[in-house]
């Protein structure tokens, strides 16, 4: 397959090894027409933001029993201080206003944006730190705005620290919140 689009173009495009079963295409959501959309033409959703608003309008338009994704953006490590640092210098995006963090148009743009973010923002945004309760708070956000699958975007340093930080700490409180 070949295309020439406004956008890209792709020659002798081919695919070897197609599943039998095709993957299904989630939708991000990011407001009102998106929810909609992904109700409609999507196989589910995936929603930054635990606002009840958008699994509404997703359910309304064709995602009843869809599978629902939030995408919980967190940075662990051993002091809140330096998760809030690490959060600042890797993810400045989680305090970017809407499309400054994907249509600007250079590099150069984005890294001038970035600058002015500060720690104190992105700590708006992601959960910082190694206290669990803010974690597991923030997971049932997710959970009573209808969500019914949260991905932590851990973006720290430490993966194998926060994985064994969740397994210890975040999951059994989880199980006790969420099953009453």
């Amino acid at each position: 397959m070949s295309r020439h689009g406004r956008h890209f173009t792709v020659e002798n495009a081919r695919l070897y090894s197609r599943p039998d079963t095709p993957p299904p295409l989630l939708l991000a959501v990011g407001g009102p027409r998106s929810a909609d959309l992904a109700g409609r033409v999507a196989d589910g959703m995936i929603g930054t933001d635990p606002a009840a608003e958008f699994i509404d309008r997703f359910q309304r338009a064709g995602g009843g029993g869809k599978p629902r994704y939030g995408e919980l953006t967190v940075c662990w490590a051993r002091s809140e201080s330096a998760a809030r640092r690490t959060a600042r210098e890797v993810w400045p995006t989680a305090a970017m206003e809407s499309c400054l963090s994907w249509e600007l148009p250079l590099p150069a743009h984005f890294e001038a944006v970035a600058e002015l973010v500060t720690e104190d923002a992105v700590a708006e945004s992601v959960v910082c730190g190694p206290d669990p309760e803010r974690y597991v708070a923030a997971i049932a956000e997710y959970a009573e705005a209808g969500y019914d699958h949260v991905c932590l975007h851990q973006v720290g340093l430490d993966q194998a620290g926060f994985m064994r930080f969740h397994r210890r700490e975040i999951l059994p409180r989880l199980r006790s919140v969420l099953t009453g």
